[in-house]
């Protein structure tokens, strides 16, 4: 009995990991926009979806990186979660509610044809710049 609870912990366990790993979490101001839909397209590749979440002035870019993709045929929208989350800013005795978003983009039927198309347009791009 004891080899089946473990069973299933680890079970658990490995699913919560596997949500964490294929999670971006998206600021407004540490990285470029398109650093998030190229991190976003590898995430895809690896994990086959991807959940893109942001707090506050970062839920603009969260859906501006979601748009791009869904826009160039690259991801579809499994799912929209909005929802407020209690923030503690050093030295606040009162926790401060903020926005949140989650959006859950999965991979379009033509994915891996087009990030195929991409790669060869970025070699050949290269080829001809070198000479």
């Amino acid at each position: 009995m004891e080899g089946i609870t473990e069973g299933v912990k680890s079970l658990h366990v490995s699913e919560v990991e596997y949500q964490k790993r294929n999670r971006i979490q998206v600021s407004n101001t540490k990285k470029p926009l398109f650093f998030y839909v190229n991190l976003s397209k590898r995430y895809m590749q690896q994990y086959d979806e991807v959940e893109l979440s942001g707090l506050g002035m970062a839920i603009a870019t969260v859906v501006t990186v979601a748009e791009i993709l869904k826009n160039n045929g690259f991801a579809v929208v499994k799912k929209i979660r909005t929802l407020t989350v209690d923030m503690r800013d050093e030295g606040e005795t009162r926790p401060l509610p903020k926005a949140k978003i989650e959006i859950l983009l999965g991979k379009a039927e033509n994915f891996d044809e087009l990030m195929a198309a991409e790669a060869e347009g970025r070699e050949v791009g290269d080829g001809e710049e070198h000479n």
